[in-house]
């Protein structure tokens, strides 16, 4: 199968999943490929792809010798299927009121590779550095520390 028909599946197979609830401004389409929240999820949540446009997942993908700091690097099959995986559902890709605000702060061409970064994360998450600094928490992509459903899609506080 060629990556665009890859691709073309894993987003059909995406919009399938997230059916009705899309219309709820505190979801986004959890992660649903086995693969990626596997290789993902081993350090750390994997974080929904409708939070950065496709082209910061390639860019992401690219750099996984030095994946902020750290060496994420996988067996090139496993990559090209996460790549596909994630450019399919990205923020510029899907239909979601959050991945919508999230990409309406990416400027035109922008290649932002942290959701911590953007304008609209850092409006929701203005917090006073004690919040950050709990043991808890301990940094800002720690989505889990306040968020019990954010593997989810769930971002809601209630």
């Amino acid at each position: 199968m060629t990556r665009h028909a890859v691709s073309l599946a894993l987003a059909l197979s995406a919009l399938v999943v997230a059916g009705p609830a899309l219309a709820d401004d505190d979801w986004i389409p959890p992660v649903t490929d086995d693969l990626t929240r596997a290789e993902c999820g081993d350090c750390h949540m994997a974080f929904q792809p409708g939070f950065l446009p496709a082209r910061s997942w390639d860019a992401m993908m690219d750099g996984l010798a030095d994946h902020f700091g750290d060496d994420a690097s996988i067996a090139a099959d496993k990559t090209e299927h996460i790549r596909a995986y994630l450019t399919a559902n990205a923020g510029d890709r899907i239909r979601s009121e959050m991945a919508r605000e999230y990409m309406r702060w990416v400027r035109e061409g922008g290649v932002p590779l942290r959701i911590t970064e953007n304008p609209e994360f850092l409006d929701e998450h203005d917090f006073r550095q004690e919040v950050w600094d709990r043991p808890e928490v301990v940094t800002k992509s720690n989505c889990l520390a306040c968020h019990e459903a954010a593997e989810r899609g769930s971002y809601d506080e209630d």
